[in-house]
């Protein structure tokens, strides 16, 4: 199937220039949808996952059905105060300032074998930061899985030491 069929180009959203890829449109559609949560599930299932990672909030659109469907456990990332627990931090750049991830600091035990998922590749920036929380609590990062990856932004690059998964790119 090309999913792609199922995205939505916005043009000038949020900002001009941007041309955003919007995934709304596959969700709606429960076929597709299950479809592309299958195929993702299919690579966490080669890996090996022991636990599905996402960062908040779109990565919580395609790890947890894909953790509920593999009967794997879902830990979230999120921003810094949103987590009750005692956590541990990465401080992070964006285009635009810097932001901060957090995790929970019992979330990942050494030696589990952790696949992070997120709906978009573009950077790397939330990504790595995402691993560095994950490679801190002592879990081994054995792959990356995103529905779109915007490959003229570079983020694989980023991410070279990892494999990577990605149902698109643009």
């Amino acid at each position: 199937m090309d999913f792609k069929d199922h995205i939505k180009i916005i043009e000038d959203f949020p900002k001009e220039g941007i041309r955003f890829k919007d995934i709304t449109p596959l969700m709606q559609n429960g076929k597709v949808y299950k479809q592309a949560m299958d195929e993702m599930a299919a690579y966490v299932k080669k890996k090996d996952a022991d636990i599905i990672v996402g960062p908040e909030a779109r990565g919580f659109i395609v790890g947890c059905p894909v953790a509920y469907s593999l009967e794997l456990g879902f830990v979230p990332v999120r921003k810094n105060g949103k987590l009750p627990r005692e956590v541990i931090k990465v401080d992070y750049g964006l285009e635009y300032g810097n932001d901060a991830l957090t995790i929970h600091k019992d979330s990942i035990t050494p030696g589990q074998k952790v696949v992070i998922m997120d709906d978009l590749l573009a950077t790397g920036g939330t990504i790595d930061a995402t691993i560095k929380l994950v490679e801190q609590l002592g879990g081994d990062v054995v792959g990356l899985a995103f529905m779109i990856e915007l490959a003229y932004l570079n983020g694989r690059e980023k991410l070279k030491d990892y494999d990577i998964f990605t149902l698109m790119q643009y």
